[in-house]
């Protein structure tokens, strides 16, 4: 995974409150077994019409909002089953940061260890990034050392973070990077039980 310390980025507006994780990844998709290549199936029943075209009035397919990293969606954002292709879905499609006034609680963990970071700001904040970003060009800052957004047009929002999680963002590690950092450490260890045994 590739780690920010800071991301300037257009900011793309979905409306919606309770986008549960059959939304963002609908259960057919759920049958391939590598991390990658969801995102072409993010929102699908949303971005296509029953015929497979693109539905040009979902708000993701409007040519001023491609090519986004920064995501902003209303409450309750991931919840229904706790599937981890959502996160997956979402950052192959592109997006670095979702900010919403809550998540679900399952989803938010897996947006972090997937390399993805969940903001929760207050619902009026929120409603003013919305409608701001729906009149692009929107761009924010968002700047993970010092927990804290800015569009440069004045407005300059705070949020907070796990310290763990932070240095796992900045780093653009996943646990199973933490656990092969100590690899000589298990590998002594291994050694040691072999020894003793």
């Amino acid at each position: 995974m590739s780690g920010f310390k800071t991301l300037q980025g257009k900011a793309v507006a979905l409306d919606r409150a309770n986008v549960d994780t059959d939304q963002i990844i609908p259960k057919q998709f759920l049958k391939r077994i590598e991390k990658t290549g969801f995102g072409q199936y993010l929102f699908y029943d949303w971005r296509f019409t029953k015929e497979g075209e693109p539905n040009q009035e979902f708000e993701l397919n409007k040519e001023e909002n491609q090519g986004a990293p920064i995501l902003i969606a209303n409450e309750n954002f991931g919840c229904g089953s706790s599937r981890e292709h959502a996160p997956w879905a979402l950052g192959d499609f592109g997006f670095k940061v979702i900010i919403a006034p809550s998540f679900a609680d399952i989803f938010h963990q897996n947006c972090l260890k997937n390399g993805l970071l969940p903001i929760s700001l207050p619902a009026e904040t929120v409603n003013y990034l919305l409608e701001r970003a729906k009149n692009q060009p929107y761009e924010l800052k968002i700047d993970l050392q010092n927990e804290n957004i800015e569009d440069g047009q004045g407005f300059t929002a705070q949020f907070s973070i796990d310290d763990y999680w932070k240095k796992m963002l900045i780093n653009g590690w996943d646990e199973i990077e933490i656990t092969l950092q100590l690899e000589d450490n298990i590998a002594d260890f291994e050694k040691n039980e072999l020894v003793q045994h």
